[in-house]
């Protein structure tokens, strides 16, 4: 059997309160108001209403309409229902637990409807007529319960990748966390420099291939990813081999996001970096890469620092001197060698089980795919 959502669902479309009934101090219902609200897969409300509208029902399933377009939550009381979400309440012959997974299953559908000038959204039309369909309820909650124990598996692995990823910052704590912040960057690095400005590099002179320009996007997950890339030719790179960057730098983000803090990888090929990107090259004789990487993220000493100075500053941004003089701690450098072996094992390991997460994921899909063409 097949049947628009409209006819065996109730859809409920938010509505916005009267702006003067909104408060922050838990007075009236917790109010929803798009995918903004929704931390994973709870529900995580920032502001209160007097004058609710729409309101939605344990039991609920509430759908991001705008922007992050297919966003989903379990409702797990009453809430007030603003005009970013949509309230989606199953009819007989349709189960709960089965249109939780065929919502997923049309997620990207759905949002290809979205439409606006200002940001995308759908409407009470684009979702009911979506078709679905609907072997009996016995088999809908037969597909629901293999798509909940896989969808388990997933999130356990996702927690697993979870603690790996915030494992070394502990390991730092654990190790360094006391040790005093004794020295600062310009004592302890053998160079510092910040990429070429104004007309020294223009946009123009990109171009295919040849010597690598790495920027923002390079350090902007506090571990090196290679992003958009950037070249310029070997003939430009004479005229700014001063900005090379080579392998064990530590480069940070000086302006957009700062502060994100790697170290460049032992296989970088030839290349500079921007006006953007801070690169120290630190005294190998006295400080490890990985730890000074850490230190910068981590030590209290050295965000204490950071917070100081830039603290009422009028641009979002660092500058070599708050770099230069940024506090660190220096402890022997066997301990420091220990820590980094300790963080290379920790990332060998979750990229491991990032590999194993992405297969997960295509193996989800795959299974989804399968139950609602009816072959599960």
């Amino acid at each position: 059997m097949t049947a628009t959502l409209a006819e065996v669902c109730t859809i409920t479309m938010g509505q916005a309160p009267n702006g003067q009934s909104y408060n922050d101090r838990g007075e009236g219902l917790p109010l929803i108001a798009g995918a903004g609200d929704f931390d994973g897969l709870r529900i995580s409300p920032k502001k209160f209403t007097t004058a609710p509208g729409k309101v939605s029902e344990p039991g609920d399933i509430i759908l991001s309409i705008r922007a992050s377009i297919g966003a989903k939550v379990w409702s797990d009381g009453e809430y007030c229902l603003g005009r970013g979400v949509a309230g989606l309440r199953p009819r007989a012959p349709l189960d709960s637990g089965y249109l939780w997974h065929w919502l997923t299953h049309v997620e990207r559908a759905l949002a290809a409807k979205g439409r606006g000038a200002t940001f995308l959204q759908v409407n009470r039309g684009d979702i009911g007529e979506m078709p679905i369909e609907l072997p009996p309820l016995p088999e809908q909650r037969r597909i629901a319960a293999i798509l909940d124990h896989a969808d388990a598996l997933r999130a356990k692995r996702r927690q697993v990748l979870a603690h790996t990823e915030s494992l070394p910052k502990s390991i730092f704590f654990e190790m360094f966390g006391d040790f005093p912040a004794t020295s600062t960057v310009e004592a302890e690095a053998s160079l510092i420099r910040t990429g070429p400005f104004g007309s020294q590099l223009l946009h123009s002179e990109f171009v295919d291939e040849g010597i690598a320009v790495l920027g923002l996007d390079n350090v902007v997950g506090n571990e090196f990813r290679w992003g958009e890339r950037r070249f310029i030719s070997t003939t430009k790179y004479e005229q700014l081999k001063r900005y090379t960057v080579r392998s064990g730098d530590v480069l940070i983000s000086i302006m957009g996001t700062t502060g994100r803090c790697v170290v460049v990888p032992a296989d970088i090929p030839p290349a500079i970096n921007t006006k953007h990107i801070c690169a120290i090259t630190p005294k190998g004789s006295r400080i490890d890469s990985t730890f000074l990487r850490a230190a910068f993220l981590w030590h209290p000493g050295s965000l204490a620092h950071l917070r100081r100075q830039t603290k009422g500053s009028i641009m979002d941004g660092l500058n070599m001197s708050i770099i230069k003089a940024m506090p660190i701690p220096v402890p022997p450098l066997e301990d420091q060698q220990e820590f980094a072996g300790k963080v290379e094992r920790v990332t060998a390991c979750r990229r491991a089980i990032d590999r194993v997460a992405e297969t997960d994921e295509q193996l989800f899909a795959s299974l989804q795919s399968r139950a609602f063409r009816g072959e599960l």
